[in-house]
């Protein structure tokens, strides 16, 4: 089992900190007493969140390679050393590849710059460092989509499944070396972005959506036990097993569901 992470006195960077899961995450890890430094391309945002807590705001793109550059760079101005990195900025653009519905092509290069290459990109900044202290711990927040699927949305659905396998890929190449990385993967959670997600995203993930508290019990309680799949929607786990016993009829089960989700009302 990988080791633990005490948050008492850690530098922790979360972005996308300026609202939603990672303006909860901020909080919660300040209340543990870690020095936070809260990142968000909303300026305004990361500043109000900052303020709350008595952190350092550092506003920017933390998907581009300068402004993870920066970022970290910032932060470890700051903090001295980075302990937890929680990669928690994301996007959800709507649509599929044909028709009125089609995603565009700048949402689905948005989608796995953010997404993807976010996580990438600060994997490059921070393990050089991590590997000669021998620890470092990155929190990758993905999604259930990126275990599952995510109707009515292609980059959504196909960049959470890159972040996955980025983050298992970084946790089977270093955990012998002392880097901890774990995927947070919540299903619907009472954020903006479930607010942007459509009709079939209300549809699909309202009903069992749950308040930002529960991914952040979920994820403190990972960050003790160092386990992989960070999961505040437990059943997440039987439907993944359910899809690996039977992919074919896993398939066929979740087209008829996008049947029955669009079908005229």
């Amino acid at each position: 089992m990988a080791e633990s992470l005490q948050l008492q006195g850690a530098g922790v960077v979360v972005t996308g900190g300026g609202s939603g899961i990672g303006a909860h995450l901020a909080r919660r890890f300040a209340a543990e007493g870690a020095r936070v430094v809260v990142n968000d391309v909303d300026a305004d945002s990361a500043r109000a969140v900052a303020d709350e807590v008595g952190a350092l705001a550092v506003p920017g793109d933390a998907a581009s390679e300068a402004g993870v550059r920066a970022l970290v760079e910032a932060a470890r101005d700051h903090l001295g050393e980075i302990d937890l990195f929680c990669a928690n900025a994301g996007v959800a653009p709507q649509g599929g590849v044909t028709g009125r519905s089609a995603a565009t092509p700048a949402a689905w290069s948005q989608a796995l710059e953010v997404n993807v290459l976010a996580h990438v990109r600060a994997a490059e900044a921070l393990l050089p460092r991590w590997l000669e202290r021998g620890r470092g711990h990155l929190l990758v927040t993905a999604s259930a989509a990126g275990l599952l699927t995510m109707l009515g949305s292609a980059p959504y659905a196909v960049s959470k499944h890159a972040a996955v396998a980025f983050a298992e890929w970084l946790r089977l190449s270093y955990s012998h070396k002392g880097i901890v990385v774990q995927a947070l993967c919540p299903q619907g959670v009472r954020t903006p972005m479930l607010t942007s997600a459509g009709a079939l995203g209300e549809a699909l993930l309202g009903p069992d959506a749950v308040d930002v508290e529960v991914v952040g019990d979920a994820v403190l309680h990972a960050l003790g036990t160092g386990e992989f799949l960070v999961l505040p929607h437990p059943e997440v786990a039987d439907y993944v097993r359910a899809k690996a016993a039977d992919v074919d009829g896993w398939l066929d089960g979740m087209n008829r569901l996008q049947q029955r989700l669009s079908a005229p009302r």
